[in-house]
């Protein structure tokens, strides 16, 4: 290649210039190798002379013609033959006559790059940095001389000393001088001369420079020149430098320029990608209230940069103001579809590896997710479409094997996922989205797994979609083992924790266990954290829930915080059955010769507190416990030292027996004179109040603790914190099983056996009654229903709870003396009543239908506020917990959400809230709880009324609070005969509601069961003639009176209608419930 070039280079009229290049060429060859390999390598067309030094005889495989560009000025192309490949070198043309008069470069009227070439010629890289700097300084002297000189320079060598200067700044040397130079340049006539003064200004210039008022005159003069390449330049400038001053100057001509008809494309998109600068730096100095329609008309454009550029300025100004631009979206909608129903010859300009405009498509899917789901049914349908579309193209072969086509086709597939998950409303999107990530789980690229694990941890918090992201665990779990990179490992177990319910919680968290053996030291406070909340949530016997955190505290005791072992001495405290249990099994883990010093601490707390359950045994015996804990002692921590001397003075009250020995330990002059003050203390109070307090005072003193309090999972919000201020709602709103005991979500969980008389276990503390004496039998699911739909008053049953039941209701505190005070403030203020509170807002219902058949998600999302949801409903007792997040940087000022009982509601439903602090901190979150009770059927929702005030304007909201009668649904297993008797007995007019209705999603079985299920109703199989049919029964449970409910759901695909019938006892109840699930599908 060498001499094919020399051999090129010499001939011609321009033989002077090329020989002094020549003379300069073993010194520039190595960049000039390098930057043809980098073409070659690239496959780029143009490319400056930059990129790593590659070999050119290693790609001799790649074809193709490709051009290189030494100056940006004007260029004599030579072609060198290279193998296969024709490589053309173009370099500066060479005035007539030039070569003879000189044989400098700096002489040849060539440009500055030329020029900068010239002034690096003696200090070469090789050279020291004292010879550059001195060469530096001579060159530095004489511009400055230039410019100090009498004779006045004209345009070109004006440019060229302000480009050696730009240049001699790049190197990172400080230049003082040239500025003023740089600012006449701006009023130059040619184009060149003109870009080098931008170019300047835009590096050097400070904003707070006093040459600002020319720079904006000259900015000025060239926006108002119509000349686009003038333009251009302007609005780069002001782009570049992105000052406030300048923002001021030119915020409001902007728009005019961005949307004027007569303006060219070029100059369009840099008005577009100038005014959002400016928009990022200084939000209030870009008013778009009369350019807004105009702006998001820049949708429709046929030039497909003027698009790209307008919508990055869309999204970027729909955060804010998201109401203004709202017609955004079904412009959006509309290019997004032509683009994705386009072949790739349709757009051959904005083709990227047969990939049609792929850069824009992914801007159009981030602007849809600025916005809920289109409320206008054909533009959704055509949203739909696209997204369909975008799968199914997924799935076809690669029309190349370039990395290119495959990253841009999974750029636009990954996006289009992001907008299905944010959506939350299509269930066979999700799935499909689910099943297309589970192919990528496997996928030869590290990055392609990292992402599709990632965005399978956002599908799980789906109701539509966990299920099915669930059946992808084994494979995530290998993941797990086998990922040689960290990153998708630790990805891999925020997916098992996202996708963990109570079917799959033992596998998940004995894997994650294991795992935690090797992992990465960088990730193993997470995945502690992570392992106790699931064993705390998922706990079905709480045997279960010890033995798994004293492995953790065995595995990786160093990571194991103070909030996770306080954690488990909260829970063993607050529940009698386990107490024995985790006594004896932490009895044994001290026995092991080197256990870690949390196990110390946990051993110490539950052996001082319930060592006496275990001290029956003689190989527990309470002088063997003493011992065992007492050779731990010394190779113990101050505070752990301390924790213990507390479990001896609890040893004394436990076992008397012992005393001698523990007054005798902290008798020794090594804790009566010990250095530290706080063990001096314990060791002198407790050997004094040993010797000196009777038995009865000791005990008092020394009784057993008392259960803690309830309060938020103090794990969970260890958590949040480790993730950052924008992880609350995604570990909160995560799907969660409805049977799970949810205690790390804001109750700590406190001894409860008592059961009360009425068919629903008091899960939520609301009642308070002394157990029966002798409970009678439990009846079945078919007598009870037989005097649920019976003429006569409700049977009540005493039914004994559950397991399930049962150990939930074991979570709750003691029922205070007042049956609904357990939430009550001390003073609480009246609350609003309907009249003083506004309307709903218009989209109420809508949210409120969102939450029919299911009950987490987000209720409503504003660019302020984010209100999300959790809720667990047994019989007629509930218990719901709202999420406020803040999204804004600033804080909000006397916050104060409130539940409204509109109409005879109050009557029906019992609503108990508790109060939450009247400032949210910008990006934080505050949780609020209700806990409800329904008296009697109700029609009507409760209303939400939110109100604050941010940065000193008062902002208010009402919406409909997502409980429903549906809500109190108690499903009932019968059977075929069972069942269509009761349907015979309600057979009175009023008792059934029947509608007939169009479908308006796609009819899919496996949808359709889930969403009866979500419902309450129990699906009844074998019942119905038809297979096709579905089939439900349930009892809604209310504090006066039980109402049993048939229903049966009839589709007809080929009609795409449904036929739903149901039959209730009551003719309201009826005729709610049917309005109320025809809504869902």
């Amino acid at each position: 290649m060498h001499k094919a070039g020399g051999n090129n280079l010499c001939k011609g009229p321009e033989a002077g210039f090329c020989l002094e290049y020549r003379r300069s060429w073993d010194k520039e060859k190595e960049a000039v190798v390098a930057a043809v390999t980098t073409a070659i390598w690239n496959k780029d067309r143009t490319l400056a002379s930059e990129g790593p030094v590659q070999m050119v005889q290693t790609l001799m495989s790649h074809g193709g013609d490709f051009t290189f560009i030494l100056s940006p000025l004007g260029a004599l192309e030579r072609g060198l033959e290279c193998g296969r490949h024709k490589v053309s070198l173009r370099f500066p043309q060479v005035p007539p006559g030039c070569c003879g008069e000189s044989r400098r470069m700096t002489k040849c009227h060539s440009g500055g790059a030329l020029a900068l070439v010239s002034l690096w010629d003696n200090p070469t890289p090789g050279k020291s940095k004292e010879a550059e700097i001195k060469r530096i300084n001579k060159e530095l002297a004489n511009i400055r001389s230039k410019f100090k000189g009498d004779k006045a320079l004209d345009g070109y060598s004006k440019k060229k000393y302000v480009c050696k200067l730009l240049f001699i700044f790049l190197l990172g040397h400080d230049i003082d001088f040239g500025h003023m130079e740089a600012v006449n340049l701006l009023s130059s006539n040619k184009y060149t001369e003109k870009q080098i003064g931008y170019l300047f200004i835009s590096v050097l210039v400070n904003s707070n420079s006093e040459l600002i008022r020319l720079i904006n005159n000259a900015i000025k003069n060239d926006l108002a020149s119509r000349n686009p390449t003038f333009m251009c330049l302007a609005l780069h400038c002001i782009a570049n430098v992105g000052s406030r001053e300048m923002g001021e100057a030119f915020a409001a001509d902007i728009p005019r320029i961005l949307v004027a008809g007569d303006s060219m494309d070029s100059v369009k998109q840099s008005a577009a990608l100038c005014l959002l600068r400016l928009y990022k730096a200084s939000p209030d100095l870009v008013p778009m209230g009369e350019w807004t329609a105009r702006v998001v008309h820049l949708l429709n454009d046929q030039h497909m940069g003027v698009v790209t550029a307008a919508v990055s300025l869309i999204t970027c100004l729909c955060k804010k103001n998201p109401d203004d631009f709202k017609t955004c979206i079904s412009l959006a909608v509309s290019r997004l579809s032509r683009i994705v129903s386009s072949a790739s010859t349709d757009l051959q300009d904005y083709t990227y590896y047969f990939v049609p405009a792929p850069w824009l498509s992914v801007k159009l899917l981030r602007l849809l997710q600025c916005y809920p789901p289109p409320e206008d049914a054909a533009v959704k349908g055509r949203l739909v479409e696209c997204l369909e579309t975008v799968l199914n193209k997924a799935q076809e072969p690669p029309k190349s094997k370039k990395v290119q086509h495959s990253n841009a086709k999974n750029a636009i597939l990954f996006e289009t996922i992001s907008l299905i998950i944010h959506y939350d409303s299509e269930p066979n999107l999700l799935v499909r989205a689910c099943n297309q990530l589970g192919q990528f789980l496997q996928h030869r690229e590290t990055n392609l797994r990292y992402l599709a694990l990632e965005s399978m941890c956002m599908l799980a918090s789906s109701e539509f979609s966990h299920e099915a992201v669930k059946t992808h665990i084994d494979t995530v779990i290998n993941a797990l083992k086998t990922e040689r990179d960290v990153s998708v490992r630790q990805r891999a177990a925020d997916l098992l924790y996202a996708m963990c319910d109570r079917s799959n919680a033992k596998q998940i968290v004995s894997e994650m266990l294991r795992y935690l053996e090797t992992a990465d030291y960088a990730i193993r406070e997470e995945i502690v954290l992570k392992v106790a909340i699931l064993a705390e949530k998922y706990a079905v016997d709480y045997s279960w829930y010890v033995d798994t955190i004293l492995n953790l505290i065995r595995i990786a005791g160093d990571y194991v915080s103070e909030e996770v072992w306080y954690r488990v001495l909260q829970i063993v405290t607050n529940r009698d059955d386990v107490q024995g249990y985790a006594a004896k099994t932490v009895f044994e883990a001290l026995q092991a010769p080197a256990c870690h010093e949390n196990m110390v601490k946990v051993g110490g707390y539950i052996l001082g507190e319930f060592g006496n359950l275990i001290a029956g045994d003689p190989r527990s015996s309470p002088p063997v416990q003493f011992s065992l804990l007492h050779s731990k002692f010394h190779l113990c921590s101050v505070a752990t030292r301390a924790l213990l001397l507390s479990t001896y003075i609890k040893f004394i009250n436990l076992f008397p027996e012992t005393k001698a020995t523990i007054q005798g330990v902290l008798r020794a002059g090594s804790q009566l004179r010990n250095a530290d003050v706080e063990l001096q203390q314990r060791a002198v109070e407790y050997l004094t109040l040993s010797s000196v307090a009777s038995t009865d005072v000791l005990a008092t003193v020394l009784e057993e603790m008392p259960p803690f309090p309830e309060r938020e999972s103090s794990i969970l919000a260890k958590l949040k914190r480790k993730k950052g201020p924008g992880a609350g709602s995604a570990l909160d709103d995560g799907r969660r099983d409805p049977s799970s005991n949810d205690i790390n979500g804001g109750v700590e969980p406190t001894p409860s056996t008592v059961s009360t008389p009425s068919p629903s276990a008091d899960l939520l503390g609301l009642r308070a009654a002394p157990p029966p004496a002798a409970p009678p039998a439990p009846a079945s699911a078919g007598n009870l229903l037989v005097d649920v739909f019976s003429d006569g008053p409700p049977a009540q049953p005493s039914l004994g709870p559950t397991p399930e039941q049962a150990f939930l209701s074991e979570l709750e505190p003691p029922a205070p003396e007042s049956p609904m005070a357990l939430l009550a403030d001390p003073a609480p203020a009246a609350d609003p009543g309907p009249e003083d509170i506004g309307p709903p807002i218009p989209e109420a219902d809508d949210l409120l239908n969102k939450f029919v058949c299911k009950n987490n998600g987000v209720l409503f999302e504003n660019q302020l506020l984010q209100i999300g949801v959790k809720s667990e409903f047994r019989q007629n007792l509930g218990r719901m917990y709202l999420f406020y997040g803040n999204k804004t940087s600033v804080q909000f000022q006397n916050f104060s959400p409130t539940v409204v009982h509109p109409g005879d509601l109050q009557t029906q439903l019992a609503v108990q809230t508790k109060r939450v602090a009247a400032q949210v901190d910008g990006g934080a979150q505050v949780q609020q709880v209700l806990n409800i009770e329904c008296l009697r059927d109700f029609l009507t929702p409760p209303l939400l009324s939110v109100r604050f005030r941010y940065g000193g304007a008062p902002q208010s909201l009402t919406l409909k609070l997502p409980v429903t009668i549906n809500k109190f649904f108690q499903p009932t297993e019968m059977a075929a005969q069972d069942f269509f008797q009761r349907w015979k007995q309600l057979s009175l007019p009023l008792q059934e509601a029947q509608k007939i209705f169009k479908a308006n999603h796609p009819m899919d079985a496996e949808v359709t069961k889930a969403k009866l299920l979500g419902f309450g109703s129990a699906l009844l199989d074998n019942v119905d003639p038809n297979p096709e049919n579905f089939v439900g029964a349930g009892i809604i449970q209310t504090k006066a009176l039980q109402v049993g409910c048939l229903l049966r759901l009839e589709p007809n695909a080929q009609a795409q209608m449904y036929r739903l019938t149901l039959r209730t006892s009551k003719e309201p109840v009826s005729r709610h419930l049917c309005e109320l699930l025809a809504q869902q599908f």
